[in-house]
């Protein structure tokens, strides 16, 4: 059982920047793929970011792509999803994941879910 546990949300003015933390219990993340996905009011939970067991391979949703950073540090058993140059698009509630896959099979196989954290970017 992993238990995660989303921080770092807020309310920031577009153009601005969030690191959200991804901080996991119960097992160590190194054994699972870990990614980012977002959800915003009235429409699906969509991937954003995913980074592989070592942290060596990313993957980004398009509309992120060169904005958003995802990394982790296995030691202290940690995802992070650092945000820049937000827009208002982006507010939305986000979620970490665990995978038991790979991050290519991410959006499909998610073995668990953290709460969820606001970030809501004004125009």
């Amino acid at each position: 059982q992993v238990q995660l546990v989303e921080s770092g949300g807020g309310l920031v003015q577009a153009g601005g920047s969030l690191r959200l933390s991804c901080a996991a219990s119960g097992r160590i993340i190194s054994s699972y793929a870990m990614g980012w996905f977002r959800q915003a009011p009235g429409k699906d939970r969509d991937f954003v970011a995913a980074i592989n067991r070592s942290g060596y391979y990313t993957s980004y949703a398009d509309s992120v792509k060169g904005r958003f950073t995802v990394s982790r540090d296995n030691a202290k058993n940690t995802v992070y999803l650092q945000m820049n140059s937000l827009k208002p698009e982006d507010t939305a509630v986000y979620y970490c994941a665990a995978s038991s896959g790979s991050i290519g099979t991410m959006t499909d196989w998610v073995d668990y879910w953290g709460q969820g954290t606001q970030v809501t970017v004004s125009s």
